[in-house]
């Protein structure tokens, strides 16, 4: 099995940071691209920000300049760090990951993971 463990999120100013966290664990063989989603009341589920396993970033044009998403290979950690928060940023946020399961030592198939999700909102 491979789960997602999601943590930060909380309520915060508007202006503030607020970093959350995302550790995959369980039977991993190696991880691809990493990301964060996230869904507000009554919309889609939108990408936030993603990163490859070579570090090559792609962000939603709302979150450019503000947010950045560290990954932490070593660790099987990936990160939004959130600067400059606003309102319209509040929704529930959602670790996602394609990783390749670990079957009796060798490289089974690509998988999409999520996590349980985590609410981040944002006070104006």
């Amino acid at each position: 099995q491979v789960q997602l463990v999601e943590s930060g999120g909380g309520l915060v100013h508007a202006g503030g940071p607020l970093r959350l966290s995302c550790a995959a664990s369980g039977s991993i063989f190696s991880i691809n691209d990493m990301g964060w989603y996230r869904q507000a009341p009554g919309k889609q589920r939108e990408l936030v920000a993603q990163i490859t396993n070579g570090g090559t970033t792609n962000y939603a044009d709302s979150v450019k300049g503000r947010f950045t998403i560290p990954r932490d290979n070593a660790k099987n950690e990936v990160y939004l760090q959130m600067n400059s928060l606003k309102p319209e940023d509040t929704a529930v946020y959602y670790c996602n990951a394609k990783i390749f399961y670990k079957y009796a030592g060798t490289r089974g198939a690509l998988n999409d993971y999520w996590g349980q999700g985590t609410q981040v909102t944002v006070s104006s």
